[in-house]
């Protein structure tokens, strides 16, 4: 009730339907990073239902399932992906953090939820980012990758991003409102209130970060994600896929 109330029903009409909007008089670029992934099948419907291309960071990662984001459990999920037409890039293969320069040419790289610490030069960085990559090209060979990857966190440091540089991939992160709260505590942060401020606050240009799911948010996001869309479109803000060289 909700959600039809926002939107006098938008959210709710067939593809025909929605596609019947405004004018474009904005782009939103719509990424979404491997997680928990219990909405993954929900969110790729609402994309698929609204036309929408997004831009997949890849990460091997622990999922609802009991398996992990790149096992081959998930190949016809992301064959599914490439061919609906989104775009891929990398967000590291452990899904660790860098937390540190320790030497010129060196990242710490470390584990985020249990032990486990390394210093990576170029070799070991450019090796820690194609590898999710590779395993992507052998599950869909047809996928359209983008020389860009993303930090887990969004956590960088000078020399990751210079050595990634050297690799050939540039940092992308996300913009000041493209940050929905998919991963904030749903008592605190619930449903209506982050989808009210996602419509009102999202602008031209916005690179905006969400997941396929938060293990820990017990209202996911995703059961408001069509009503944030679709108040979107019916602003005159169209979809759009990363370009390759990234968005600042």
């Amino acid at each position: 009730m909700r959600r039809r109330a926002l939107l006098g029903g938008l959210a709710g009409l067939p593809a025909a339907a929605a596609a019947q909007q405004p004018a474009c008089r904005g782009t939103v670029y719509l990424t979404i990073d491997t997680g928990w992934s219990r909405e993954a099948e929900e969110i790729a419907a609402i994309l698929k239902r609204r036309d929408i291309r997004a831009t997949l960071f890849l990460a091997d990662e622990p999922t609802f399932r009991g398996d992990r984001t790149l096992d081959d459990s998930w190949a016809p999920f992301w064959r599914a992906r490439a061919a609906e037409g989104h775009a891929f890039a990398s967000h590291t293969w452990r899904h660790w953090y860098f937390r540190g320069d320790p030497a010129p040419g060196q990242v710490r790289y470390a584990n985020r939820t249990g032990p486990g610490s390394e210093v990576l030069d170029q070799r070991a960085l450019c090796a820690e980012l194609e590898r999710p990559i590779a395993r992507l090209r052998q599950m869909a060979p047809e996928a359209r990758i983008l020389p860009l990857w993303r930090a887990p966190g969004g956590r960088t440091t000078p020399n990751a991003i210079a050595l990634a540089a050297a690799c050939g991939l540039r940092h992308q992160g996300w913009t000041a409102r493209g940050f929905w709260g998919d991963e904030l505590d749903s008592t605190a942060h619930p449903n209506a209130t982050l989808a009210r401020r996602a419509i009102e606050s999202t602008r031209d240009g916005e690179v905006v970060v969400m997941h396929w799911g938060i293990r820990s948010r017990q209202d996911p996001f995703a059961h408001v994600l069509e009503e944030v869309i679709a108040g979107l479109q019916a602003r005159g803000l169209c979809f759009a896929t990363l370009p390759p060289q990234g968005k600042a």
